[in-house]
Protein backbone atom coordinates (compact mmCIF):
# COMPACT_ATOMS: atom_id res chain seq x y z
CA UNK A 1 0.00 0.00 0.00
CA UNK A 2 1.11 3.26 -0.98
CA UNK A 3 1.15 6.46 1.52
CA UNK A 4 -1.84 7.65 -0.41
CA UNK A 5 -3.91 4.30 -0.45
CA UNK A 6 -3.37 4.73 3.32
CA UNK A 7 -5.05 8.31 3.40
CA UNK A 8 -7.64 7.06 1.69
CA UNK A 9 -8.43 4.42 4.03
CA UNK A 10 -7.98 7.05 6.51
CA UNK A 11 -10.42 9.05 4.95
CA UNK A 12 -13.08 6.49 5.02
CA UNK A 13 -12.64 5.61 8.70
CA UNK A 14 -12.96 9.38 9.55
CA UNK A 15 -16.24 9.58 7.55
CA UNK A 16 -17.50 5.94 9.09
CA UNK A 17 -17.05 7.66 12.48
CA UNK A 18 -17.82 10.62 11.88
CA UNK A 19 -21.69 8.89 11.55
CA UNK A 20 -21.08 6.83 14.65
CA UNK A 21 -20.54 9.85 16.63
CA UNK A 22 -23.45 11.90 15.40
CA UNK A 23 -25.76 8.69 15.33
CA UNK A 24 -24.17 8.22 18.96
CA UNK A 25 -25.52 11.67 19.87
CA UNK A 26 -28.69 11.51 18.95
CA UNK A 27 -29.42 8.04 20.84
CA UNK A 28 -27.68 10.26 23.94
CA UNK A 29 -30.26 13.14 23.07
CA UNK A 30 -33.54 10.65 23.17
CA UNK A 31 -31.62 9.43 26.53
CA UNK A 32 -31.60 13.04 27.85
CA UNK A 33 -35.21 13.10 26.66
CA UNK A 34 -35.56 10.58 28.47
CA UNK A 35 -33.83 11.37 32.03
CA UNK A 36 -35.52 15.26 31.95
CA UNK A 37 -39.08 13.10 32.12
CA UNK A 38 -38.00 11.07 35.26
CA UNK A 39 -36.03 13.74 36.90
CA UNK A 40 -32.80 12.10 36.47
CA UNK A 41 -29.43 13.74 36.61
CA UNK A 42 -27.61 14.14 33.18
CA UNK A 43 -24.11 12.89 34.60
CA UNK A 44 -24.00 9.35 36.09
CA UNK A 45 -20.39 8.49 36.98
CA UNK A 46 -21.33 4.69 37.46
CA UNK A 47 -22.69 4.32 33.40
CA UNK A 48 -19.36 6.11 32.64
CA UNK A 49 -17.13 4.41 34.90
CA UNK A 50 -18.76 0.93 32.96
CA UNK A 51 -18.67 1.98 29.70
CA UNK A 52 -14.79 3.13 30.43
CA UNK A 53 -13.80 -0.53 31.72
CA UNK A 54 -15.99 -2.28 28.87
CA UNK A 55 -13.76 -0.47 26.43
CA UNK A 56 -10.75 -1.41 27.95
CA UNK A 57 -11.80 -5.00 28.43
CA UNK A 58 -12.68 -4.67 24.74
CA UNK A 59 -9.44 -2.58 23.19
CA UNK A 60 -7.69 -5.08 21.21
CA UNK A 61 -4.73 -1.96 20.66
CA UNK A 62 -2.35 -0.45 18.92
CA UNK A 63 -3.97 2.51 21.37
CA UNK A 64 -2.67 2.03 25.04
CA UNK A 65 -6.04 1.71 27.05
CA UNK A 66 -5.76 5.31 28.77
CA UNK A 67 -5.97 6.71 25.33
CA UNK A 68 -9.24 5.01 24.89
CA UNK A 69 -10.47 6.19 28.02
CA UNK A 70 -9.68 9.89 27.13
CA UNK A 71 -11.15 9.32 23.41
CA UNK A 72 -14.53 7.97 25.20
CA UNK A 73 -14.36 10.81 27.80
CA UNK A 74 -14.47 13.25 25.20
CA UNK A 75 -17.65 11.69 23.30
CA UNK A 76 -19.41 11.32 26.17
CA UNK A 77 -18.54 14.99 27.51
CA UNK A 78 -19.43 15.94 24.37
CA UNK A 79 -22.93 13.87 24.31
CA UNK A 80 -23.64 15.07 28.00
CA UNK A 81 -23.08 18.82 26.77
CA UNK A 82 -25.67 18.36 23.77
CA UNK A 83 -28.50 16.64 26.32
CA UNK A 84 -28.25 19.63 29.05
CA UNK A 85 -28.42 22.02 26.06
CA UNK A 86 -31.14 20.26 24.12
CA UNK A 87 -33.05 19.12 26.75
CA UNK A 88 -33.62 22.69 28.33
CA UNK A 89 -36.37 23.16 26.83
CA UNK A 90 -38.26 20.29 26.77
Amino acid sequence: MTIDDIRIEIDRLDHELLKIFNERAGLALKIGEIKKELGLPVYDPQREKRIFDKMRGANPGPLENEAIVRLFERVIDESRHLERVRTKGI
